[in-house]
């Protein structure tokens, strides 16, 4: 399976340089400090606090977001709501009080005669006893219905529509075509929703129902206008098929019955998936090399800190945006306020109406959300050490995602430096390269982004994402080939472009000799089947066989 790869090195500059000497975890310079907690995500007992507390305050009723209509009112997701920077350094640095407890609640008003989304700081923390709305001062006005982001039960209820009023209209075609019966056909989600202020409209592309059906396109696509919060008044507003568009499945089955519909007929995938298995294909010859810790691991994790010979830093997982790290230092000293990924956008092109009009912001889906349990051995090394992640999003309650986050020391396989003197004295010196990571992964759909922040021993931090999982692809007809690289008979990887940004917030020197605040924002131009990575600054290519990369919104 290909990976793409984007990393950016942030060099910390003016530290005094570490040390040679080997030092064992009892002789590093950073301790643990419960300080940390002040970056700490909210803990299953403080989310469940928060929504009694909504629930009693609101003065309206609050649904199940797992099962709310989108004339509903319910809860959308709670997050911690961080202290401000100043509040921080005042505790941090400078022996102030600790900044009260908060936790930011986003609510969706579907019941009632203006329907908005608005977000609350509610606190403080464990026991809440008062929320404020912050929609207006954050964003400057209040936040209209139609741009919520759709939850699991409004896909549900798509699903449906399609399933029990808009396919029976054109049952001859679904039946003859491709052999639909009622179960073996997928629709996969694009976005955004509409070309302007108060659209949305979805297009769905059609896929057999199978293992790894990201590849399995039919040719069938259908834009459902679901803007009404009465789901008995949405309607399909536009079909695509074969490279021909059609005012509604009607249309388009009255015109196959008299046979003015060119159909290019897809042979269906076995349940499997077939070439989109994830099972091997043979069997593995010797084990994979494993890594091994002779005197056990040079860090430590506790709560929400990590703690090396040299290196420290809080981390949390945001439920829109994944992992972030504060207060980092080295040898004591703090270098960088915040590292954390704020988004992760893909821009496709396709000649088929959901590929050509996707643009995919992850964080609006939940990068966070959909960080998932990591396997041993596999996503990261036996000896590393997971770590739970909780998160409250589309439902009133809780979960946990097991062992979503790992640390671990590993050995680059490179030297840092070397020398075997060999003129005048005779002597050898040499330095392992050896970096500190912490690493979770996130599953968006077909696509999994392997986000790694890796600390040296030469003072750099290095923010890495690699991609892998499945391609997101379209029907390929006519000139498809224009648009990206044949990767089965039917089956066009589509060409797509990757923007990820990340808050950076450094403090070398200290904040009064001119700390700087930024935000890195880096992308890679991709062809499906086609290796993409950055070195030395460089954008490469490299052709791949195997089922690429891509990123679609979460399937339902």
């Amino acid at each position: 399976m290909g990976l793409e790869t984007c990393s950016s090195a942030l060099v910390c500059i003016g530290v005094k340089p570490a040390t040679c000497e080997p030092q064992s975890l009892s002789r590093q310079e950073g301790k643990h400090s419960d300080q940390s907690l002040v970056f700490a995500d909210l803990t299953p007992e403080e989310m469940v606090q928060v929504v009694r507390y909504l629930q009693h305050s609101l003065g309206v009723p609050l649904v199940d977001a797992s099962q709310a209509n989108p004339s509903d009112n319910c809860i959308y997701y709670v997050d911690v709501q961080l202290p401000t920077k100043a509040e921080a350094l005042g505790f941090l640095d400078r022996g102030g009080r600790r900044p009260p407890r908060q936790a930011l609640a986003v609510v969706y008003f579907g019941n009632q005669p203006d329907p908005n989304v608005t977000e609350y700081v509610v606190g403080p923390l464990p026991k809440p006893t008062t929320h404020q709305d912050i929609t207006v001062q954050k964003y400057g006005g209040k936040l209209p219905y139609h741009r919520r982001p759709v939850l699991g039960k409004e896909y549900e209820q798509i699903a449906g529509y399609l399933r029990r009023t808009a396919f029976p209209t054109a049952l001859t075609f679904l039946n003859r075509v491709f052999d639909y019966d009622g179960t073996n056909l997928a629709a996969l989600t694009s976005a955004p929703r509409g070309f302007q202020s108060g659209d949305r409209n979805t297009w769905f592309a059609l896929f057999h129902n199978v293992s790894g059906y990201f590849l399995h396109p039919v040719g069938l696509e259908v834009l459902v206008d679901h803007s009404s919060l009465n789901v008995s008044q949405w309607q399909v507003r536009k079909v695509f098929y074969n490279g021909q568009y059609y005012e509604d499945l009607v249309q388009l089955e009255s015109e196959f019955q008299q046979g003015r519909v060119k159909v290019d007929p897809v042979t269906r995938a076995p349940p499997d998936g077939g070439f989109s298995s994830m099972q091997p294909r043979a069997p593995p010859r010797a084990p994979f090399p494993l890594q091994y810790e002779p005197h056990g691991p040079r860090y430590s994790v506790r709560n929400n800190q990590v703690v090396s010979w040299v290196w420290s830093f809080a981390f949390g997982v945001n439920v829109n945006t994944g992992i972030c790290l504060f207060d980092i230092r080295f040898k004591g000293e703090r270098i960088v306020y915040e590292i954390s990924v704020q988004d992760a956008m893909s821009v496709y092109g396709s000649n088929c109406p959901g590929g050509m009009s996707t643009r995919y912001m992850d964080g609006s889906f939940g990068i966070g959300r959909f960080t998932y349990p990591l396997v041993q051995g596999v996503d990261c090394p036996y000896s590393a050490m997971y770590v739970d992640t909780h998160y409250l999003a589309r439902s009133p309650n809780p979960r946990i995602n097991k062992n979503s986050v790992c640390i671990f020391e590993q050995n680059s396989g490179s030297l840092l430096r070397h020398h075997y003197s060999n003129l005048q004295s005779l002597y050898y010196g040499g330095l392992t390269n050896s970096a500190l990571v912490i690493r979770s992964i996130a599953t968006l759909g077909n696509y999994d982004y392997v986000w790694d922040f890796i600390f040296y021993q030469n003072r750099a931090i290095e923010a890495k994402v690699q991609a892998t999982g499945y391609l997101s692809s379209s029907f390929l007809y006519g000139d498809g080939l224009d648009y990206g690289n044949r990767v089965g008979d039917r089956t066009l990887g589509t060409v797509h472009t990757h923007s990820v940004n990340y808050k950076v917030d450094f403090d070398v020197g200290g904040r009064s000799l001119g700390g700087v605040s930024l935000s890195l924002s880096l992308s890679l131009l991709c062809l499906s089947l086609t290796t993409c990575y950055r070195q030395d600054g460089i954008l490469h290519y490299s052709k791949n066989l195997q089922p690429f990369v891509d990123l679609v919104s979460p399937p339902y």
